[in-house]
C-alpha cells in the first residue's frame, strides 16, 4: 500500500531531525513545506506536466528563523550550516555584507549557529587574546 503525501511529509521531517539536519523546533515549519512540495509534486506527476514550479516568495523573509542552535539556513538555497562561509556564499555571487543587505540582517549578527558562537566566545574568554598582546613602541629616536 503507497503512502500518502502527509505520511510521507512527516517520514522525510522525522528522518532529517534524526539525522540532526533540522532542529526540532523547526519541525513544524519543516513539515508543512515538505507537505507543499510533495503535493506539488504529485500534481506534476498526475499531469504529466514536469516544469519546474516557479517559487514565489509573497512573504518577506525572517532571517531570524534561519539561525537556529545548532544550523544557520541558507536563506538562498535551503541548505543547513554550522556557518555561511565566503566560500558558500561566493556560490550565490554574494559576500557577506550583500547577504546581510539583502535580507535585512544587522552586521552584529554572526552568520553561524547559536552554538558554534557561544563555543567561540567561550574559547575566546578562554584564551584571552587581548589581554596576551605584547606591545613594543617603538620612539622616534629610536630606542
Amino acid at each position: 500500500m503507497s503512502q500518502s503525501v502527509v505520511e510521507l511529509a512527516k517520514d522525510l521531517t522525522l528522518a532529517l531531525i534524526e539525522t540532526g539536519n533540522v532542529a526540532s523546533e523547526d519541525m513544524q515549519d519543516t513539515l508543512q513545506k515538505t507537505y507543499v512540495t510533495l503535493t506539488a509534486l504529485k500534481a506534476q506527476e498526475e499531469s504529466g506536466v514536469f516544469a519546474p514550479a516557479p517559487i514565489s516568495q509573497t512573504v518577506p523573509v525572517d532571517w531570524r528563523k534561519s539561525i537556529t542552535n545548532h544550523a544557520v539556513t541558507c536563506l538562498e538555497c535551503g541548505q543547513d550550516f554550522k556557518q555561511l562561509t565566503l566560500r558558500h556564499l561566493g556560490m550565490h555571487g554574494m559576500d557577506s555584507r550583500s547577504y546581510r543587505a539583502k535580507y535585512g540582517i544587522p552586521k552584529t549578527q554572526p552568520l553561524s549557529a547559536r552554538s558554534t558562537t557561544e563555543r567561540r566566545r567561550q574559547v575566546a574568554q578562554a584564551i584571552r587574546p587581548w589581554a596576551n598582546r605584547h606591545i613594543i613602541r617603538v620612539t622616534k629616536s629610536g630606542i
